[in-house]
């Protein structure tokens, strides 16, 4: 009897807590695929059955849906098919859509738009028929061959690593000269590094371009290798990286940068975080470069006047339109010169101070779209019409995350907002469109650009201004996708302190499921928390039943 009346107190004691157990409306799975091949769709399906199973109600699909008429139209077809195949395991799609900071859908329409970083008062000669760029005043890199040296330590550089204990002088190999200069035993650096520095001279706003000649051999890790131009107080004006084999012989490296407001800059080359094996460096220089990757459209006009007169040169009448044909925002390419037409002000002989603006591509080919041009307003509307009718989606999420330039061209100056208004508008925008197509159409986006905790602040990457106060100038229905783990607490209390409900962007692609129990750990404290996501980047989803099970679970409040 006494057995009985303690396993009915037990029981009694857990009915509470069982009632108390929390369950998000909202579990999603997040999946990249280009559906261009009918393997998609077989990925697609086993990702939908698993997701199914474990209790998980949503996909979002990033897949080019964006830019649905540059898509071939095997690509319309395939898209209809996921659309059934989630219907059949009552999984409901979610387009990712609308990206400022990675401009791959509108760059397809206009690779003009992208955000343009100005040049000024750059110097063009004129002579036979045509101006082109006189360096002014020239830049050189001081001893670039490492040709001059005492021992170990190589003349005119600021700093090279540790001579003789991580850097080296080498005359056996090289591809210049006579001698080259080797970097290996990273880890005697207390932070695996292995570079070297010059400060050089330049003139503010202009454009520049630094190549290098790299070898490697057996480097760990290859992708840690940069080089970098960095302002005197520290912000890098060109955050670039290559793709560069542990193994491989001498290849050339070209990177490019402006100025900005700097008239020295600190050019660096090696490694951060080297754990083993050994590159060498050779050739290394820097010169002044002219109209590579010039941007035209109406926010971002090019001036050409003379520099003695004054008179300001038109277009299509002094000289012809003004285009660079490998527009790639890469600076491994020449630009165009300025060509003098027929009857014509421009006389040979004549300097020419000209004004422009630039794309330009970080890390690993990333290029942001300016945010107040009105033709991407346009395209994303025309785009989205076409998506509503393709699918009729009752939920989107905006691309809108790590946007990385912005405010400096004259479509940005001349609307006399600040960076945080330009961007809040940007997603009031997009938002506005989606509820014009589907009034009860809920619209998420990533969090870190309306996140102070995160990147809505100032000083960030190429942005000419100040992200913060973002999060005044959006809709408060914009659901919000939290995504930073190490501030998740502060996120998602700051967003739910303002009205905003959210969701998690949880996992990526660890190997235990210590991330998303994590978020669901803050998740229940927070007010208005709506899901959690498996979010993946590297197609990885062997975890995913056990993440369905763990948010399918739920936890005690």
């Amino acid at each position: 009897m006494k057995r009985l009346l303690l396993i009915a107190l037990l029981a009694a004691l857990a009915a509470p807590l069982a009632a108390q157990v929390k369950t998000y409306p909202y579990r999603w799975v997040f999946v990249i695929r280009s559906l261009r091949a009918d393997k998609d769709l077989d990925e697609i399906r086993e990702i939908a059955r698993v997701a199914a199973e474990h209790g998980l109600n949503g996909m979002v699909l990033s897949s080019g849906l964006d830019r649905l008429e540059r898509q071939p139209p095997d690509y319309l077809e395939r898209v209809r098919k996921v659309k059934a195949i989630l219907e059949e395991f009552h999984l409901e799609l979610i387009p990712q859509i609308f990206s400022a900071g990675y401009g791959g859908s509108i760059l397809a329409f206009d690779k003009n738009l992208a955000e343009g970083i100005p040049v000024k008062d750059a110097l063009f000669v004129a002579g036979k028929g045509e101006a082109r760029l006189e360096p002014d005043p020239p830049v050189t890199l001081a001893n670039g061959g490492f040709e001059e040296f005492t021992g170990n330590t190589v003349k005119g550089f600021r700093f090279s690593e540790q001579p003789g204990t991580v850097s080296f002088l080498d005359r056996e190999v090289f591809k210049e000269g006579k001698a080259s200069l080797r970097f290996e035993n990273f880890t005697a650096n207390e932070h695996g590094h292995g570079r070297l520095m010059q400060e050089v001279a330049v003139r503010p706003h202009r454009s520049y371009r630094v190549t290098c000649w790299l070898k490697t051999e057996a480097l760990e890790p290859a992708g840690a290798f940069r080089i970098q131009a960095l302002a005197p107080d520290g912000p890098s004006l060109a955050p670039v990286s290559f793709r560069i084999a542990p193994t491989t012989d001498w290849r050339k490296l070209t990177m490019g940068f402006n100025s900005a407001n700097c008239d020295k800059v600190r050019i660096y080359a090696g490694v951060g975080g080297g754990k083993s094996g050994r590159f060498w460096l050779d050739d290394v220089r820097i010169e002044e470069v002219g109209l590579v990757n010039v941007l035209r459209r109406p926010g971002t006009p090019i001036t050409v006047r003379n520099e003695k007169t004054g008179a300001v040169y038109e277009e299509g009448r002094d000289y012809a339109p003004v285009s660079d044909p490998n527009l790639t925002f890469r600076f491994d390419h020449e630009g165009p010169a300025i060509r003098m037409l027929p009857g014509g002000r421009i006389r040979e002989g004549d300097r020419l101070r000209v004004d422009s603006y630039h794309g330009i591509a970080v890390n690993d080919g990333q290029v942001t779209i300016c945010m107040s041009e009105p033709q991407v307003y346009q395209i994303w509307r025309e785009q989205a019409r076409r998506l509503h009718e393709l699918l009729a989606p009752n939920k989107y999420l905006l691309s809108m995350d790590e946007i990385r330039a912005g405010g400096s061209d004259l479509a940005c100056k001349r609307r006399g907002m600040s960076m945080a208004q330009i961007l809040g508008d940007c997603f009031t925008q997009q938002f506005n469109m989606l509820r014009r197509l589907n009034p009860k159409a809920e619209i998420f986006t990533w969090s870190d650009m309306l996140d102070p905790n995160h990147n809505a602040h100032a000083n960030y990457y190429l942005v000419d201004g100040d992200y913060a106060g973002s999060w005044n100038h959006v809709p408060r229905e914009l659901r919000i996708a939290c995504w930073y783990y190490k501030n998740r607490n502060q996120s998602l209390a700051f967003f739910s302190g303002l009205g905003f409900k959210t969701i998690a962007g949880a996992y990526y692609d660890g190997d235990t499921l210590e991330n998303p129990q994590g978020w669901l750990e803050s998740l229940d404290k927070t007010e208005g928390a709506l899901g959690i996501m498996y979010t993946t980047w590297r197609n990885k989803y062997e975890l995913l039943p056990a993440f369905g099970d763990l948010v399918k679970t739920g936890r005690p409040k």
